[in-house]
């Protein structure tokens, strides 16, 4: 019988993807293992591999296909004594197949319909306030159906509402025809091609990274309480010890002051273990090493690759691994392991001259760092006005996890490592 090929899923929140490449054609021949196609995330591009040997009996998607779902056919792959007259003969159930969370909801939905109780639309209605936890793709369903969050209950882990809860929301589960002027509109509703004449600009469709980029930021300051600390570090110490130990080190090894600032990052995390941590609703998640993503500027975009257990390694460690994430990350190869989840983040745009700036949170991280150009401007040492390289950092907190205090204290931390580097040797 012919096998489905599934579009697969290469991250836990993801619920569709761009079909980019395919690698083989109708009537090719496959072994388990071999490469099949490229499906391009948000994020990266990824190779799928065969995991039935036999032959390509027809490619349903084509290639740049964007929006394909997770599960959804995307190629029949044909058995030993098999032809295409069998393709056909197929009946066409696989596009109504169902992911495994749809099933589970379907079969608790006929058990409740043998109870004697109120009807699936009068769910649980949730308390004013209380937050609700559901993926992108699934609140751009139900924005789009005028399906109200706050009367589906989640399917996914954790009660997370995903696209299947949306798709078969009951009426009752709908706005009231007459909604509240700020509840009807849009997130922005003046067109900005509305004040210029046409011709005047050039309009660039977003792409898939740049569409996250923007719903997950809007996202962050919408939801997190951002609130911004800011200190200045003396680099000069610093400067000498990054110069003594390039010129002691092996060949290819080449330390930056980004290295030396994501040990430091990782130590204070480690100094102040409060600071390390996600905010969950109801809890606080205290990670038990600091991981620490870096940003990385893309061609339309940025990407955070993540360091983990940043606090175990050493700076040449640190170094190989930073410049190996970033190359990979602008050829698009990162694996989702290696960008999502993280406990703290850097940005550093000191590299273009920029002195100060405040950086987003990236959930489910409750803090980023941003740092500026280290410059020369003049101190007060011992009552004497004297010239030193000054760079400074703003620390922006998640307030639902980190108080002022709590993050004042890890910037005294980081400060020290930064201003005594051999402090990072103990």
């Amino acid at each position: 019988m012919p096998i489905e090929i599934l579009m697969p899923a290469l991250s836990p929140t993801m619920e569709e993807g761009t079909l980019a490449k395919w690698h083989v054609k109708e009537g090719d021949e496959v072994k388990s293992g071999d490469i099949i196609a490229e499906i391009e995330t948000d994020k990266a591009t990824m190779e799928v591999e065969a995991v039935d040997e036999g032959r390509i009996g027809k490619l349903l998607v084509a290639e740049g296909t964007e929006g394909v779902a997770v599960n959804k056919p995307i190629a029949i792959l044909l058995e030993e004594g098999e032809s295409a007259g069998d393709v056909k003969a197929q009946k066409p159930e696989r596009s109504e197949k169902k992911s495994a969370p749809e099933t589970a909801r379907k079969n608790d939905e006929k058990k409740e319909e043998k109870k004697v109780a109120p009807p699936v639309a009068a769910e649980r209605p949730r308390k004013a306030g209380e937050r609700i936890f559901a993926s992108p793709l699934a609140r751009r369903i139900a924005e789009q159906r005028g399906v109200d969050l706050t009367a589906v209950e989640g399917t996914g882990p954790r009660g997370r509402i995903i696209k299947v809860d949306i798709e078969s929301a009951q009426p009752g589960a709908r706005k009231s025809a007459a909604p509240s002027a700020a509840a009807a509109a849009p997130a922005s509703s003046v067109d900005p091609r509305a004040f210029y004449e046409e011709g005047a600009y050039d309009e660039i469709p977003l792409d898939g990274m740049r569409k996250t980029i923007a719903r997950r930021l809007t996202q962050s300051m919408q939801e997190i309480p951002h609130f911004y600390l800011t200190i200045d570090c003396e680099l000069d110490e610093l400067l000498k010890a990054r110069q003594k130990l390039n010129e002691e080190a092996g060949e290819g090894i080449k330390l930056s002051v980004n290295d030396f600032l994501i040990r430091a990052s990782a130590l204070a995390l480690v100094k102040v273990p409060m600071a390390n941590v996600s905010f969950a609703g109801n809890a606080l998640l205290k990670h038990k090493h600091a991981d620490i993503g870096i940003a990385v500027a893309l061609d339309g975009g940025l990407i955070t690759p993540i360091i983990r257990a940043a606090e175990t390694k050493g700076l040449a460690e640190i170094s190989a691994e930073a410049k190996s994430l970033a190359e990979r990350a602008r050829d698009k190869k990162l694996k989702p392991a290696e960008y999502e989840g993280g406990s703290f983040s850097i940005s550093n745009l000191g590299m273009f001259g920029i002195k100060h700036f405040t950086a987003v949170i990236n959930p489910p991280q409750a803090a980023i760092l941003a740092v500026g150009r280290g410059e020369d401007r003049p101190v007060v040492r011992n009552g004497k006005l004297e010239a030193a390289t000054v760079m400074t950092v703003t620390m922006s907190c998640d307030h639902r996890a980190i108080d002022g205090a709590l993050g004042a204290q890890f910037l005294q931390a980081f400060k020290s490592f930064v201003e005594y580097p051999a402090r990072m040797l103990l």
